[in-house]
């Protein structure tokens, strides 16, 4: 039987894992038991099982003394296997816990009711938590988008959204949450500079908040498979790598510099632009066009000079 050509360039377009996860299971409510109605069960299958216990012994006694004494060992007998089936119904949850249902491998439901409840004759139950939980990545190494080594963690807080996804749709939940969320991590970093960043693409140190916004959608994304929900994720470690490290804080060292000599010049121009203009309209001097540069020159140097002015007076001409 031959198989249908497909396409070369389909093939290439069509993602891996295109059909989605294999298990589809959605959470459901399983049937359980009100706490009255567990606590009925619970005693009478206490009664049962020391009942039944007390008719086997009375009946061993009474075919030791040559008695009948068979019929209230069958009674007993068939009142332990009551109480022993009766007895695994019976579950005691806490706030923040849920049971995951089976019967003999069938998904029955999930039991969200808390302290003591009923469960299905023979089934089974796994202990889900759906509590809030967190956890800090490893501090990885990886390229932004200049191509700069950085050194990046983030907290990452979840919870179970769907606990039949969770039980059964992944090996190992917090494995799985760990992993996809360090790499949604490596992928939003090298997808933003370090510094620089622009009103569309901002910079990782800049745009903390955006950026955490990103890497929380990002990572929702990658677990949602695993019914998992992202709360918050947050950026806890950010600087370059150890190599560069030295190099880049001399660059923003002479950054800081150039932007600080950027504004002591336009103080200055200012200052310089209002001094003459003062000088000018009340009459104190008469400046030429050569003594009005001589004077801004040196009221340059003074404003924008790192070191305290020297005062010279010049007792000559500015001719001679």
């Amino acid at each position: 039987m031959s198989t249908p050509h497909v396409p070369e360039a389909e093939v290439a377009d069509r993602p891996v894992g295109h059909d989605g996860g294999k298990v589809e299971i959605t959470e459901r409510p399983a049937w359980s038991g009100s706490t009255g109605l567990a606590a009925l069960v619970l005693v009478a299958a206490l009664t049962l099982l020391v009942g039944g216990t007390a008719l086997t012994i009375w009946g061993g006694v009474r075919a030791d003394s040559g008695e009948t004494g068979v019929p209230f060992i069958i009674l007993g007998i068939l009142a332990i296997l009551v109480a022993v089936i009766l007895l695994p119904m019976i579950r005691v949850i806490s706030p923040g816990h849920t049971h995951v249902v089976q019967f003999f491998g069938r998904y029955l439901g999930t039991n969200h009711h808390t302290g003591l409840s009923l469960v299905p004759p023979l089934a089974t139950s796994r202990k889900v938590s759906v509590r809030v939980r967190n956890f800090e990545t490893n501090q990885i190494k990886v390229n932004d988008l200049n191509g700069n080594p950085i050194m990046i963690g983030a907290i990452i807080v979840w919870q179970v959204a769907d606990t039949a996804k969770a039980t059964f749709s992944v090996e190992d939940v917090e494995e799985f949450i760990h992993s996809q969320s360090e790499s949604a991590l490596r992928h939003v970093a090298t997808s933003h500079p370090y510094d620089g960043g622009t009103a569309h693409l901002p910079s990782l140190s800049g745009s903390t908040d955006l950026v955490s916004r990103e890497l929380a959608d990002e990572v929702a994304a990658r677990v949602r498979i695993a019914g998992l929900e992202i709360l918050e994720a947050r950026i806890s470690a950010l600087s370059y790598a150890p190599e560069i490290a030295q190099a880049m804080l001399q660059r923003q060292q002479a950054g800081a510099i150039v932007d600080a000599r950027e504004t002591i010049v336009d103080g200055a121009v200012s200052m310089v632009e209002s001094a003459l203009d003062e000088l000018e309209k009340k009459q104190i001097v008469d400046l030429d066009p050569e003594r009005r540069a001589a004077m801004v020159s040196n009221l340059l140097v003074v404003l924008c000079s790192d070191t305290n002015a020297q005062p010279m007076i010049n007792t000559g001409s500015l001719y001679t």
